[in-house]
């Protein structure tokens, strides 16, 4: 197991997050994680509008990569622990990095409220 092939199955999951398929992007989780799934995937913000790989780091016997996914409301910085199971990249554990709110971008027609501070 190479960085590039972390690298590589880390942006699989990025691309099967934003397609919305999460079977895809659980492929590469531990059997642990697998059976904790629900805790897992409440790290994400579902749907990910973006996501990319943020960092990829050798450490120890596996590699750290950062995820860096872009929800409707919120930004999270994700930190993956990636180890070689069975010949294949696979992802151990899963944690917050950060977790940041965005602006909810408001429509034409939905600004302020004119009406505010009148009375009927």
């Amino acid at each position: 197991m190479d960085e590039q092939a972390v690298r590589d199955h880390a942006q699989t999951l990025c691309d099967a997050l934003i397609a919305g398929d999460i079977d895809r992007a659980t492929g590469d989780f531990s059997n642990e994680l697998r059976r904790n799934l629900g805790e897992v995937l409440s790290l994400l913000p579902l749907p990910s509008l973006e996501a990319s790989v943020d960092s990829v780091e050798h450490g120890g016997s596996g590699f750290n990569v950062v995820l860096r996914l872009v929800g409707e409301s919120e930004e999270v910085l994700v930190q993956t622990r990636w180890k070689d199971r069975d010949g294949r990249p696979t992802v151990v554990e899963a944690s917050h990095l950060s977790r940041t709110e965005r602006a909810v971008q408001v429509g034409d027609d939905e600004g302020p409220d004119d009406d505010e501070g009148t009375t009927e």
